[in-house]
């Protein structure tokens, strides 16, 4: 009997033996992994900081570069003044493209200064062109034979630059769409408005002052600005640069681009193709789908404009009146059921 209560006893302290080094084991395993999840976390944390080192000085000393190409314009004959822009000009749109390419790990205060940097050299650079390259006033014109022989690509119903029930402006209408600084058209009711490649590639745009009208824009312009726009239908070719909306209402937004920014706009759809993001400011009711419209020569345009059309962020949007994590209220996406896939050309 105290020989089977001896074997029970030690059967016992071998089992307690067991059990205690594997809890201790456990415990150490445990120990080591969270020391391991936070030096990864850490190592990760150095990258970040790295790259936005890297990204902060790199994009300061190419905005430097810039500035200077910008400043040594003043007083340059018009060749110089021309070669010395167009080396901005292009300085500027690598910038944009750095920034889209850093924005994965940027902060979004850093996001923020940059796109607020980038937008006030854009301004520069327009300002400085338009001192030193003055543009010949923009107007209707009437039509020559030369001008009639439109790309057959180009629908005939838009062929030309206007048509009113087949006819051009009258002249009285004239004085109204002269434009000093960009091509476009401004202050114009319930028309169809039309622009070729030939046109506008390359070029800045501006459609100012118009209600109830369709625009289409064949073609790569620079840069696109929109202001006080209502009740319109504008499709446009790929946006090399930047789309700027100013005072938009309920008005349908049809075009590939860099970057949108977008303000003071309401009761707006916007069908988009955007390598960098579409950010919106002061804005209510705006709605977001991908870039639907096609035409004979999209594939041609998008290559003079340089934009990836394997990237396209239409559905991430920047709410700059809305800095909570949750989903801003001034925007949201076009159900599938709802959106335009053909439009009349």
């Amino acid at each position: 009997m105290d020989v089977d209560k001896s074997e029970g006893n030690r059967d016992d302290i071998s089992s307690n033996v067991v059990k205690i080094p594997e809890r201790m084991l456990l415990r150490e395993q445990a120990r080591l992994d969270e020391v391991e999840r936070r030096k990864e976390a850490k190592e990760s944390h150095s990258v970040a900081d790295e790259n936005s080192e890297f990204f902060t000085k790199a994009f300061n000393r190419d905005r430097a570069a810039i500035e200077d190409l910008i400043s040594i314009c003043s007083g340059a004959d018009r060749a110089s003044a021309t070669q010395t822009l167009d080396a901005a000009t292009a300085k500027t749109q690598q910038l944009q493209k750095f920034l889209n390419d850093s924005m994965m790990f940027l902060a979004q205060y850093e996001l923020r200064q940059a796109q607020a940097a980038l937008q006030k050299l854009q301004t520069s650079l327009a300002e400085k062109r338009d001192e030193a390259l003055p543009k010949k006033k923009f107007a209707f014109r009437s039509r020559t034979k030369a001008t009639e022989q439109v790309d057959d690509t180009v629908p005939a119903t838009l062929a030309g630059e206007t048509v009113i029930d087949g006819q051009t402006p009258a002249a009285s209408d004239i004085g109204k769409v002269e434009e000093t600084v960009q091509c476009g058209f401004s202050n114009m009711d319930d028309v169809v408005l039309t622009k070729t490649a030939g046109e506008i590639n390359k070029n800045d745009v501006l459609l100012s002052q118009l209600t109830n009208c369709k625009v289409r824009l064949f073609g790569s312009p620079s840069t696109l600005h929109i202001k006080n726009v209502s009740g319109c239908e504008i499709l446009c070719g790929p946006v090399s640069g930047s789309v700027f909306v100013d005072h938009c209402s309920n008005t349908t937004l049809v075009l590939p681009c860099q970057q949108l920014r977008t303000h003071n706009t309401t009761s707006t759809q916007v069908y988009l193709h955007v390598t960098s993001r579409a950010i919106i400011e002061d804005c209510h009711g705006v709605s977001f789908a991908p870039f639907t419209w096609s035409y004979p020569t999209l594939d041609e345009d998008y290559v003079v404009s340089g934009l990836d059309l394997a990237r396209n962020n239409w559905s991430h949007v920047d709410d700059f009146n809305w800095l909570a994590a949750t989903q801003s209220p001034n925007w949201a996406l076009i159900p599938e059921e709802d959106r335009k896939t053909t439009w009349e050309t």
